[in-house]
């Protein structure tokens, strides 16, 4: 990893892929990860560790099966959410979004449990990003 200044809007110009990760740094044993969204994701669950979801440009919402039900939560631009450990939960950006991610080193893309895994939707724990 680089030790120099990474501006995100170069970064996210460098790859046109959906739901497909690209990890920009790595803090202490957490990559910071960085993708282009549209569309829906997949319902899904990590079991030992929170999400960080930070809106870099457009809109997300995520919905979450919680004990009370299930319910969206709409993050704006600018906007940050911590999805916790063991919450089900699905993002989606119906006219499609840039966010970074925060999450344990090796995390997949799709949780530790999910709904079947569409064709558009890539199962990996992040590439490098290549700049």
């Amino acid at each position: 990893m680089s030790n120099e200044p990474i501006p995100l809007s170069k970064a996210l110009a460098s790859f046109d892929a959906l739901w497909s990760p690209r990890i920009v740094t790595r803090v202490n044993d957490y990559d910071v990860r960085i993708a282009k969204v549209e569309g829906e994701h997949v319902w899904h669950v990590h079991d030992d560790t929170d999400e960080f979801f930070l809106v870099l440009d457009g809109e997300l919402h995520i919905s979450l099966r919680e004990t009370g039900g299930e319910r969206t939560v709409l993050l704006p631009q600018g906007a940050v959410l911590t999805v916790p450990r063991g919450t089900e939960h699905k993002p989606y950006a119906p006219a499609g979004a840039a966010i970074l991610m925060f999450e344990p080193a090796g995390t997949p893309t799709v949780g530790d449990r999910h709904d079947e895994v569409p064709d558009h939707v890539e199962v990996t724990t992040g590439h490098p990003l290549d700049t």
